[in-house]
């Protein structure tokens, strides 16, 4: 039986932990042993070795455990947790008649709450990074920071520059902004600042193009929605002639700092635009399971070379479930049809969510891998489950079996933020009771136009069908 464990075993300034299993660049590995010191791995190698060089301190054998990276959530709308389940069911285009009705009607309170019950629920489901694609409440960024280091999560904050419709006065202003807003975080920060622009045809070409440089100079993502679905293609056609992703190259704006969401429908020249400008894509297969026309061929891009991570697109915070709709959403579109059982042979997926989503978020220097030099981000999880049992591959078994009541403790920069699920230095429960009587007096207030009934509608409009 593994040994109990307390909150205690993970606190201090330097801890020297030897897990039964550690993942290493996608492989888990047994006999293997990490330094933790000052928020980062100050060392990573053969638990022998590491006793050897390391003489003076204990060290903590973790039997029957699984220390990994902490998952990146490389798309995330972190002010939406108050709407949830009211955008299920519906047409794509929720964004008109839920999202942005229900920010604008949210306080500075409301967006903090919001924002830090998103964070919370990422960390309980193993992310310690989410890519926040920015929100256009203008009192959204200040509020997200702030409930981002209220939880501990890394954030890479995305700011908002959209120009159309404006005066020149209101454009300069939007460019200081973003220039302040890509110099404020300074290093060894739990925040990474990036610039947005919610879809290409929202911004002028110029102000696309000088978004994009802004970011490529600052070594930062520029966060696109692009081909979500069949209506924002249409869209962009009729405004502007021309398909999201044209539009971004047209506009100079196709580079290594794009990280793109979605690009669900996607041409072969597309592909070979995104590979050639070494551009990034957060591949959400749940947000296409639940609101789009398909699913982004993830498979063939990471054959092509293109930088993938995943991304929930806030649709929920289990990054062992989202790990498991990613490969199952490839073996249903395309594995199926070609006789390809592996669709990915799991360590794919396992990369997207860590490594690969690092550097889809520019955030290779900083975190992804248990390795020399990066930032401790970090969750160990009690693999001697039922689940997990008898286990033969646990790489495999990590994608399509474990889950996030797994996890025992989520560590960011070295600093211990969850304990078996909660936060062990503020009250995470008055948050909930606090949401939920402000959630239901902004929905209230709020004219959100849904299509489709609510659960119970549905099944009592089935008895009278």
């Amino acid at each position: 039986m593994p040994p109990t464990l307390t909150p205690h075993d993970f606190q201090g300034e330097a801890l020297l932990l030897a897990p039964e299993w550690t993942l290493i660049d996608d492989a888990p590995l047994t006999g293997q042993a990490v330094l933790i010191r000052r928020g980062v791995f100050e060392a990573v190698g053969p638990a022998q070795s590491l006793r050897q060089q390391y003489p003076d301190m204990a060290m903590r054998s973790l039997p029957g455990r699984l220390l990994m990276p902490g998952l990146i959530d490389t798309h995330n709308h972190l002010t939406q947790a108050y709407g949830k389940s009211l955008a299920f069911g519906e047409p794509s285009e929720i964004f008109k008649r839920i999202w942005v009705p229900l920010e604008q009607h949210l306080t500075e309170e409301d967006l903090f709450l919001s924002a830090q019950l998103s964070a919370l629920e990422a960390l309980r489901g193993g992310f310690t990074t989410v890519c926040e694609a920015g929100t256009r409440s203008s009192a959204g960024v200040k509020a997200i920071e702030a409930a981002v280091q209220a939880v501990g999560i890394r954030c890479v904050l995305g700011k908002i520059c959209h120009d159309l419709g404006v005066s020149v006065d209101q454009i300069r202003e939007v460019e200081a902004q973003a220039e302040q807003h890509l110099s404020q975080y300074p290093a060894g920060s739990r925040l990474h600042a990036s610039l947005a622009v919610a879809i290409p045809e929202a911004a002028s070409d110029a102000m696309l193009h000088r978004v994009s440089r802004l970011c490529r100079e600052a070594g930062a993502a520029f966060q696109v929605h692009v081909n979500e679905h069949l209506a924002s293609v249409e869209r962009s056609l009729v405004a502007r002639g021309l398909r999201p992703l044209e539009v971004l190259a047209q506009a100079d704006a196709l580079g290594p700092e794009l990280l793109a969401a979605h690009v669900t429908l996607v041409t072969p020249s597309e592909l070979l635009q995104l590979r050639d400008a070494s551009a990034a894509v957060s591949y959400n297969p749940v947000a296409s399971s639940w609101k789009g026309n398909a699913v982004a061929p993830a498979l063939l891009m990471h054959k092509l070379g293109i930088r993938l991570g995943l991304g929930t697109d806030g649709t929920r915070g289990d990054a062992f479930r989202l790990m498991d709709a990613a490969e199952t959403a490839q073996r249903l579109t395309n594995g199926m049809d070609v006789g390809d059982f592996s669709s990915g042979a799991g360590w794919t997926w396992l990369h997207m969510a860590s490594a690969g989503g690092a550097s889809a978020a520019h955030l290779s220097s900083v975190t992804g891998r248990i390795a020399p030099g990066l930032a401790a981000d970090c969750l160990l999880l009690d693999v001697q489950v039922p689940e997990l049992c008898p286990s033969w591959d646990l790489g495999w078994e990590l994608v399509r079996l474990a889950s996030s009541r797994m996890i025992e403790m989520v560590m960011v920069s070295g600093q211990l933020r969850l304990w078996q699920g909660w936060p062990i230095d503020w009250d995470a429960r008055a948050l909930l009771e606090r949401v939920q009587e402000r959630a239901r007096a902004a929905v209230q207030a709020t004219p959100i136009v849904r299509i489709h009934p609510d659960s119970a509608q549905a099944r009592a409009a089935s008895k009278l069908a």
